[in-house]
């Protein structure tokens, strides 16, 4: 009985650490897909950004009207540039120019693993020296949405950016993981927490605390419009609190009441559209 009580604890074991093996594969695995062409009626650009010898930053740029400033739009994680197609389609009539990327190992830009902002940061960084020496006399903005966010906070070096809307941001990479552990897996997931970060360690090798953007958006010096939305369980409102109070001035924050974590633009509708053109106008537009 005995021998059968430890084979029986043993094969739980086992399955628990092919599960934990599993969680840091999908977790860090590379999203890449093919991205299908738009139709006629937004007109874009494919453009490819070299970031080093290996590859380069797939995207799609759209033109808009001379000093209307540009807008890099940034996905969440496991998406690509499609996402933040209605966002660039609304900008575009406003007469922005907008540039869409797909992040490293996610839509048509290669990469050996998503790795929550670190590496991302460089293609971020390629795509604002891009705008920048493509519209060299236009002001220029980031949207970051998620992972999006988390690479614009992260990016190593200083970002030449006059405005910038992180949404659905984390504060650590430790409460973004525990929040998803209880939220799939109920009250028990979050004792899992500790051998999911020491995956990930494993398979990004990186120490986890570089993974944290609120010890990074103090270093964020431009006008900044915090969103996240009310019930969101991914990142809890607290949570964008802390970030907040972290942030240098000029900043805002936008709580959407009764949105999640996912698409701002949809849920919040026109509402969304009216905030983020009133941000982008101020920052963004030339005085007459």
């Amino acid at each position: 009985m005995r021998r059968w009580f430890f084979i029986g604890m043993s094969s739980c074991m086992i399955a628990v650490i092919v599960v934990i093996i599993g969680i840091g594969e999908v977790m860090t695995g590379p999203a890449s897909t093919a991205v299908e062409s738009l139709s006629s009626d937004f007109p874009v650009e494919p453009v490819q950004i070299p970031l080093d010898a290996d590859f380069s930053v797939h995207g799609w740029l759209a033109r808009g009207a001379h000093g209307g400033g540009v807008v890099l739009l940034v996905h969440s994680i496991r998406s690509n540039r499609l996402e933040m197609l209605s966002r660039a389609r609304f900008l575009n009539k406003q007469g922005y120019g907008v540039l869409l990327i797909d992040l490293q190992a996610h839509g048509e830009t290669p990469g050996k693993r998503i790795t929550f902002g670190v590496r991302e940061s460089a293609d971020v960084e390629a795509a604002v020296v891009f705008l920048r020496k493509t519209f060299p006399s236009e002001r220029i903005a980031a949207i970051g949405v998620s992972l999006g966010a988390a690479a614009i906070v992260l990016a190593k070096h200083a970002l030449r950016l006059d405005a910038v809307v992180l949404e659905s941001l984390h504060p650590t990479i430790e409460e973004a993981v525990e929040n998803r552990l209880k939220l799939h897996l109920g009250e028990y997931g979050p004792a899992l927490l500790p051998l999911v970060l020491a995956q990930l360690a494993y398979y990004l090798d990186v120490p986890i605390d570089e993974l944290d953007p609120i010890t990074r958006i103090g270093d964020l010096n431009t006008p900044l419009l915090l969103i996240a939305g009310s019930v969101d369980e991914h990142t809890k409102v607290p949570e964008t609190e802390r970030l907040f109070a972290a942030a240098r001035q000029p900043k805002d924050i936008w709580i959407v009441p009764g949105a999640g974590h996912f698409n701002m633009h949809s849920y919040a509708g026109k509402e969304y559209e009216d905030r983020i053109s009133a941000f982008l106008d101020q920052h963004l537009r030339w005085a007459d």
